[in-house]
C-alpha cells in the first residue's frame, strides 16, 4: 500500500501563499474555492483571469496592459499572453535594494564569498556597462562559459536588463559541444572562465578558448572571468579578449538601467535535442519565463521574502534559469558550484546546515548516492530550518520518497518536480495544501492542463500513456533559434496531436490525483535529469576509423537513466579496453563529462527502417522487455534479437 509521507497542517495550509491567492480570488470573483483540486480546475478553466491574477497577486514590475489578456486561446502554438503588456525580466529579481543577503557562493575548493542586494545590483551593472561598451543592443545574444558563480548571476542580469538574450553552458563542455550551441545563435559577445574545480582538480580551458573563437565569427567581444586567478591564459591569444579586471570591475556601481520589453521578448536559449540534427535552440521569453517561475516558487514551493534557496545545478542545465528567479520572491540563493560529494560526501549538507537554508533542491540521482552510501543526515546534520525539499531531473523511486522524509529531513515537506528545458518550468510539481504519497508527484502545476493520453489521443485517468497539455501556458517557448517559419518547434512538441502539447514523458494518474513518471517516451536521453541529444555522441563516434556505426540509448539504472552505446565494430578490430578508453575520452573531450556512456557493448548488426534510418526506440525497448512496435517497418527486424538479453546490461 502506498504510505503517506506528509500531510500540511491545517495552520500551515492556511497560512502558504497558495491558500492566500485561492481566498483573494474567492473575494474578488465570488468563487468558493476550497482545496487544491478546485483552484487547480479554476486555473485551467480561467485561463485569461488565473494568470492576470498572478501578475497582481505576486506584484509583477511592468505594464499589464488594458487586455485581453490572453489571445487565440484555442492555438497551440499560437495563443498569445498579455500581447500589450511590457515588464522586463531582470528588474523583477532585482527588486530588493536593501544590506540583506542577495546570495552566497561555495566553491568546492572552500572559497566562499556573500553579496548584498545592493552589491549584486552594482555588479550588474558593471557587466551591464561592459556589454553597452561592445556596442550589444537589444536582442543581441550573449553566451557564457561559466560555472554557478556570482558573476553569472550578475552578467545574465546585466544583459537581460537591456534586452540582450543570454545562452550559457557549464565550463565542462567540450568545444565541440560548445559550437553545436553557440554556433546556431550567433553572439556578440562571449563570457567564459580561465577554468573550473570540480572534484579536486583543476581544470583549465583556454586551449578550448582559443579553439572555439574561429568558429564564432559574430563574436566581438570576449570577457574571461579569472575564476582560477590566470585570465591572462586567454586574452594573450586572444585579440579580442579581455579580463573583467580590465573591462567589468572598474565600472562604477551605477544603477541598472531596465528597458521595458514585451512579454514575449526572448530571454533565453535553452538547448535541448532530440535524436538527429544540432541541438534545438529553445528561446524563452522574459514575461513567460517570470509567470511560470514565481508562480511555481512562490505558490507551489510557498517561497517568501528572506527564505534562503539551494538547488545543485550547473549553468547548463535548465534549473539554473530556474532557481535564480527566486531573487523575485525577495529569496537568498545558496549558490555551490563543483563535486557535491567533495572534499566530503556530506560537502552540500554541511553547507545546507551553516546556511540554515529553507529550501533544498536535489536531483534523483543526488539523493540515490546518499541513500546508496548509507548517510543519515537527520543523525549528522542540523537541518530543522529546511521547510521543503524537492526532487527533479530524472524520476525518483520510492525508496528514494521514504529516504527523504525518514533520513535527510524528518518532517519536512518533500516535493518531487517534472518538467524540462522545453518549458523552463514544470508540468507536474508539489503543493503545499495536500499530502504527500511514496513515489508519486503531488499534482500538476496551477494553470496547466495536463493529461496522460493514449496511443490514439484519448485522456487515460488510469494506466501509462503520453504526458501532454491541452491548452497554452505562458512559458511555451517563444520558438527556437532560427527556426524561421517554425516547422521544428510545431514537429517538437504539436505533429503527435493536434493543438495538444505532446511531451515526450511516459506517465499516469494515481489514485490520488498524483502523477508517476516513468522515464521519456521518445530517444532523447536523460541521464540525471539533464537531456543529451544521440547526434551529440554520434557526431564524435563516427570519428574513430575502429567504428563502422553505433547506436546509443538510455537504459533504465538504478532510479536514473545510463547511457549504452552500442557499436558495429571495423572488420579485425577488437572492442577491448584500450578501444573503450579512446571512445570515452573521444566523447567527453569533443562533447561534455555527461555525454560518456556508462556501457559500450559490441554487437554485429543495427537495426533500421526501410529508409535507412536506425531505430533507437525498439533498440531501448528491446532491452527493457517492451513489445517492439512497427516492427514490420523494419528493413532488418531479425537484428533486435542481438540485443536480447545482454548481460553486460545487468551490472554496474
Amino acid at each position: 500500500m502506498t504510505r503517506k509521507l506528509w500531510s500540511p497542517s491545517a495552520e500551515k495550509a492556511t497560512a502558504s501563499n497558495m491558500h492566500r491567492l485561492m481566498r483573494v480570488l474567492n473575494a474578488r470573483h465570488g468563487l468558493e474555492l476550497e482545496d487544491f483540486r478546485a483552484l487547480h480546475q479554476y486555473s485551467i478553466t480561467e485561463l485569461e483571469d488565473f494568470w492576470s491574477e498572478l501578475w497582481n497577486f505576486c506584484g509583477i514590475k511592468g505594464h499589464i496592459g488594458a487586455g485581453p489578456f490572453l489571445q487565440n486561446e484555442n492555438a497551440m502554438p499560437g495563443a498569445s499572453f498579455f500581447p500589450d503588456a511590457t515588464l522586463n525580466y531582470a528588474e523583477n529579481l532585482l527588486r530588493k535594494y536593501d544590506g540583506g543577503e542577495a546570495l552566497v557562493f561555495r566553491s568546492e575548493s572552500g572559497f566562499e564569498t556573500r553579496m548584498s542586494w545592493a552589491e549584486l545590483h552594482h555588479l550588474a551593472s558593471r557587466y551591464q556597462q561592459a556589454f553597452k561598451a561592445a556596442g550589444v543592443v537589444p536582442g543581441d545574444r550573449i553566451a557564457a562559459i561559466l560555472p554557478n558563480c556570482p558573476d553569472a548571476l550578475a552578467a545574465m542580469l546585466g544583459a537581460a536588463a537591456m534586452g540582450a538574450i543570454w545562452s550559457s553552458c557549464s565550463p565542462d563542455f567540450g568545444a565541440q559541444g560548445i559550437l553545436d550551441r553557440f554556433s546556431q545563435i550567433e553572439p556578440k559577445v562571449l563570457i567564459a572562465c580561465d577554468g573550473y574545480d570540480y572534484n579536486g582538480k583543476v581544470h583549465m580551458i583556454a586551449d578550448r578558448l582559443r579553439e572555439i573563437t574561429h568558429d564564432l565569427p559574430t563574436l566581438t567581444k570576449m570577457i574571461i572571468l579569472p575564476f582560477k586567478g590566470n585570465a591572462e591564459s586567454v586574452t594573450g591569444h586572444i585579440d579580442i579578449a579581455e579580463s573583467t579586471d580590465a573591462c567589468v570591475t572598474p565600472n562604477p556601481p551605477l544603477d541598472v538601467e531596465f528597458t521595458p520589453l514585451p512579454f514575449a521578448h526572448p530571454l533565453f536559449i535553452l538547448y535541448s535535442s532530440g535524436t538527429t540534427g544540432a541541438p534545438k535552440c529553445i528561446t524563452h521569453s522574459h514575461g513567460g519565463t517570470l509567470l511560470q517561475h514565481v508562480k511555481e516558487q512562490a505558490l507551489h514551493c510557498d517561497i517568501s521574502p528572506g527564505d534562503r534557496i539551494y538547488c545543485f545545478t550547473t549553468c547548463g542545465w535548465m534549473m539554473w534559469n530556474w532557481v535564480v528567479s527566486c531573487l523575485a520572491s525577495g529569496a537568498t540563493l545558496l549558490l555551490y558550484d563543483g563535486s557535491p560529494f567533495y572534499p566530503e560526501n556530506t560537502a552540500i549538507l554541511d553547507y545546507l546546515e551553516r546556511e540554515k537554508a529553507d529550501v533544498a533542491v536535489f536531483s534523483a540521482k543526488y539523493i540515490d548516492a546518499l541513500r546508496t552510501a548509507g548517510l543519515s543526515p537527520k543523525s549528522t546534520h542540523d537541518l530543522s530550518t529546511v521547510k521543503l525539499t524537492a526532487s527533479t531531473g530524472s524520476p525518483l523511486s520510492p525508496e528514494g520518497f521514504d529516504y527523504i522524509v525518514d533520513e535527510l529531513v524528518p518532517g519536512c515537506q518533500f516535493a518531487s518536480m517534472s518538467g524540462g528545458t522545453d518549458l523552463i518550468g514544470c508540468f507536474v510539481l508539489g503543493n503545499p495544501l495536500e499530502p504527500v504519497w511514496s513515489g508519486e508527484i503531488q499534482g500538476p502545476g496551477l494553470g496547466m492542463a495536463v493529461e496522460v493520453f493514449d496511443d490514439d489521443g484519448k485522456p487515460m485517468p488510469r494506466g501509462k500513456g503520453e504526458l501532454v497539455c491541452t491548452k497554452p501556458f505562458p512559458s511555451m517557448p517563444v520558438g527556437f533559434w532560427g527556426d524561421e517559419d517554425d516547422r521544428k518547434y510545431h514537429a517538437a512538441y504539436f505533429e503527435r496531436f493536434e493543438n495538444i502539447w505532446h511531451h515526450g514523458d511516459f506517465a499516469e494518474w494515481t489514485e490520488h490525483g498524483g502523477m508517476i513518471i516513468h522515464g521519456r517516451s521518445d530517444a532523447t536521453l536523460n541521464p540525471g535529469g539533464v537531456r543529451i541529444g544521440t547526434a551529440e555522441i554520434y557526431a564524435q563516434v563516427e570519428q574513430l576509423n575502429e567504428i563502422n556505426e553505433a547506436i546509443v540509448i538510455g537504459q533504465n539504472w538504478h532510479d536514473d537513466v545510463r547511457i549504452v552505446l552500442f557499436v558495429v565494430l571495423s572488420d579485425g578490430v577488437v572492442l577491448d579496453e584500450q578501444l573503450i578508453g579512446r571512445i570515452k575520452d573521444k566523447i567527453r573531450k569533443g562533447a561534455s563529462p555527461r555525454h560518456v556512456p556508462a556501457k559500450i557493448i559490441a554487437v554485429g548488426d543495427i537495426p533500421r527502417t526501410k529508409t535507412g534510418k536506425i531505430t533507437e526506440l525498439a533498440v531501448r525497448d528491446v532491452i527493457h522487455g517492451r513489445k517492439i512496435k512497427n516492427r514490420e517497418a523494419l528493413a532488418n527486424p531479425d537484428a533486435l534479437e542481438l540485443f536480447m538479453g545482454l548481460s553486460e546490461l545487468t551490472d554496474d
